[in-house]
């Protein structure tokens, strides 16, 4: 036979398949992540209640979103009379003999004495004209402390006692926190630093069933907290840790002492004109 003519050996004289190409080990986890997701999905809808329960979550869950963004920009404007708090004492005085009257009067930032809001700041929270909701520097140093202390010291700057005070319940817990966070974020956001003040001013509690310094103001000292002096916006300030157990009206060696401490202070940040640009 002709050699010219003899077959080709295909299997010698064909191209080597080329090798396939690997697969990311980020594409293989997307992939694998995919089906993961696939998966769910398929399970989900194979069970017709576990779908409803699923998508009453995901509805539930953006109501309450767009629900609490909703509140906080109305509050951002109109006047907090009721809060949690308030609710929660009332309701401690029922079936007592304690007065279950609420001494309660909202004043706008502009009508109360801005040495009270200098007393406050002075005394709860020095950072809070340029902080963003959070100080961590204070955290930092209350984890290290509270490690040696009987009595764990807080950190909570104003932002998050009102977001705690204006939306939220008494009691510790992670889901409360995370929530503290969540709202101490958006008010910080939306409300900016002199409504969050304002709104301070106005729902703390300063004594037994008194909230706001106009309140504590006409209740202990006879007058508006228009006209407070900063010896009593300092005293104010001063009950404000414990004002269930320290009385503006008959302060302690303790609270004297301290009212002296929040005066120094409020000298020492350069009086009024440190909150004058919230």
């Amino acid at each position: 036979m002709d050699p010219s003519q003899r077959p080709a050996n295909t299997f010698r004289t064909s191209p080597s398949p080329q090798p396939r190409p690997k697969v990311g080990h980020s594409s293989a986890q997307r992939l694998q992540k995919g089906g993961r997701w696939q998966q769910a999905r398929r399970f989900i809808r194979e069970r017709p209640l576990l779908e409803r329960i699923y998508w009453f979550s995901i509805k539930a869950f953006l109501w309450l979103f767009f629900g609490s963004l909703g509140y906080v920009v109305v509050l951002k404007y109109v006047p907090v009379w009721v809060t949690p708090l308030v609710v929660s004492r009332w309701m401690d005085t029922i079936g007592t003999d304690e007065s279950s009257h609420v001494y309660k009067k909202w004043r706008s930032y502009d009508e109360i004495s801005k040495e009270a809001a200098l007393a406050v700041v002075a005394s709860e929270d020095q950072a809070f004209p340029i902080h963003w909701g959070f100080d961590f520097d204070e955290i930092q140093d209350a984890i290290k402390e509270n490690k040696t202390r009987e009595r764990p010291r807080g950190a909570s700057t104003i932002s998050q006692q009102v977001a705690k005070n204006v939306f939220l319940w008494n009691g510790r817990s992670y889901i409360r926190k995370g929530l503290e966070v969540y709202f101490t974020a958006v008010i910080e956001l939306i409300w900016g630093k002199k409504r969050i003040l304002e709104v301070y001013l106005n729902v703390a509690e300063t004594g037994p069933m008194t909230f706001g310094v106009e309140a504590a103001s006409e209740r202990f000292y006879g007058h508006s907290a228009a006209t407070l002096s900063r010896n009593e916006a300092a005293r104010i300030a001063a009950v404000l840790p414990n004002p269930r157990q320290f009385s503006i009206k008959n302060p302690s060696s303790y609270i004297q002492r301290r009212t002296r401490q929040i005066t120094r202070q409020m000298r020492y940040l350069g009086g009024q004109k440190y909150i004058r640009n919230l």
